[in-house]
């Protein structure tokens, strides 16, 4: 590990004592308000190193392997890599932005399951063996384009409570693998592994007890072919809450003993990707435009109008929406509600109010129906827990452009990495201290468009 790029293009504010996250969310509006009310991002980055801490004493030894496209900042990834956690990546692009941070192949994994043949080609040339399969016409891909990959075949879990789509769903049935293993001896790839991924929406628990029983049963199967099996992958659908990866751990552990102990040799892995990145990082939006509508056409449909017709109702246009980073929205739920930034009185009204990215689209809204005071053009909104799947590739989409991002440590989770023996002076030549009580001017300000 290289520590940070000497040519990085960002800072990392680190935060005295007296120093919040409120107090940086304030200092950056203050500056935008006089500057062009850009939306920004607010990433704690020492919710990473507290996050790496809490999974090494509760999954240790499970080495996490952290999915670059829930969020490839750099201040994430260079901080991940210098926790020494891997990386798991689903492009060219994603490989070449570890690479350049200098982790070494051996901590990278390649888990698209849809390759491009260039993609492979890449992957080989740059010494990235390790990648997933679920099926014969990617084995072969895989075997024309990379000599010396070594393969997870990836099962499909049993995750029948999700209440998701399952037809986008990866991963083949063990009676599969039997078809597969036979393919890869013939094309002399070699097999090292199982992976498999269970939704972070799965309240089923028992779906890991399932997974990881017909991965042990894969693995008996690839020691009648010869296969040396070294690795199984047990995925993502970390939340992020601690009680969460207690209670996996508590189902997961006694099977992994038994199944997969440690004088077997297999390194079990996982990819934790919300779980380090989604409370991380807050977003301030600024209110570009308002109207008031009807009640009726705000309400979802089926839902009975229950109010005062006399009481106005609200929808507003914000400077960032589901063309940037509100981009999961238009696959999943909304997992955050917004806070207004302004001070309002407790007993003041509440009106019912929908919110609008700025593209005009129909497939724009962020926010259906919510309960807030009165905004005016210019107040701005927060949105907690935005780390996840908001900064990654962006759609250019009506000249969308990425919100700059704040990055932001406090001195005791700095303190923290020192303690563990991984901070360098490489590392500090991208920090600067903060004060609390003052505020950032232009010069001063520790922002970056990433």
């Amino acid at each position: 590990m290289k520590g940070f790029l000497e040519d990085a293009n960002y800072s990392i504010g680190l935060l005295d004592e007296g120093a919040t996250l409120a107090d940086v969310i304030d200092n950056c509006i203050y500056e935008h308000t006089h500057t062009g009310k850009k939306a920004f991002y607010v990433g704690d980055l020492g919710k990473l190193v507290r996050n790496n801490i809490q999974w090494q004493n509760v999954m240790a030894p499970i080495k996490p392997f952290y999915p670059v496209k829930c969020n490839s900042t750099p201040g994430v990834l260079e901080i991940l890599g210098t926790l020494g956690v891997g990386f798991a990546c689903s492009s060219k692009s994603e490989m070449a932005l570890v690479q350049d941070l200098g982790i070494s192949p051996e901590n990278i994994i390649y888990t698209n399951p849809c390759k491009q043949a260039s993609q492979i080609k890449y992957a080989a040339k740059a010494g990235i063996n390790i990648m997933t399969c679920d099926n014969d016409m990617e084995l072969k891909k895989i075997s024309r384009n990379h000599p010396h990959a070594k393969l997870l075949l990836h099962i499909a879990t049993e995750d029948v409570t999700a209440g998701e789509e399952m037809n986008m769903k990866f991963g083949t049935t063990l009676k599969n693998c039997r078809h597969l293993m036979e393919c890869a001896k013939e094309l002399g790839v070699q097999i090292v592994g199982v992976k498999f991924h269970v939704s972070g929406s799965c309240k089923d628990l028992q779906t890991y007890i399932h997974a990881i029983s017909d991965a042990r049963c894969v693995f008996d199967m690839a020691e009648e072919f010869g296969f040396k099996m070294n690795m199984l992958d047990i995925g993502g659908g970390f939340t992020g809450s601690e009680l969460q990866l207690e209670e996996v751990n508590h189902v997961i552990r006694p099977l992994l003993d038994v199944y997969f102990p440690k004088e077997s040799g297999v390194n079990v892995i996982a990819e934790p990707g919300c779980y380090y990145v989604s409370s991380a990082f807050t977003l301030a939006v600024n209110v570009i435009a308002k109207k008031t509508v009807e009640y009726d056409k705000l309400l979802p449909s089926g839902v009975e109008q229950t109010r005062n017709d006399d009481e106005p109702v609200f929808t507003y246009y914000i400077n960032d929406g589901v063309y940037g980073s509100f981009a999961s929205k238009l696959s999943e739920k909304l997992n955050t509600i917004p806070e207004v930034h302004k001070k309002y009185k407790e007993d003041e009204p509440l009106f019912a109010s929908s919110l609008w990215g700025p593209s005009c689209d129909e497939l724009d809204q962020i926010v259906e129906n919510c309960l807030l005071p009165e905004l005016s053009v210019g107040d701005w909104l927060i949105f907690d827990n935005m780390g996840s799947g908001t900064l990654g590739e962006q759609s250019t989409f009506n000249d969308y452009q990425r919100p700059l991002i704040y990055y932001m440590m406090s001195f005791s989770d700095w303190d923290e990495m020192q303690d563990a023996g991984i901070a360098s002076d490489t590392l500090m030549k991208n920090f600067f201290f903060v004060p609390s009580c003052i505020q950032l001017s232009p010069e001063e300000r520790f922002s970056t468009a990433a």
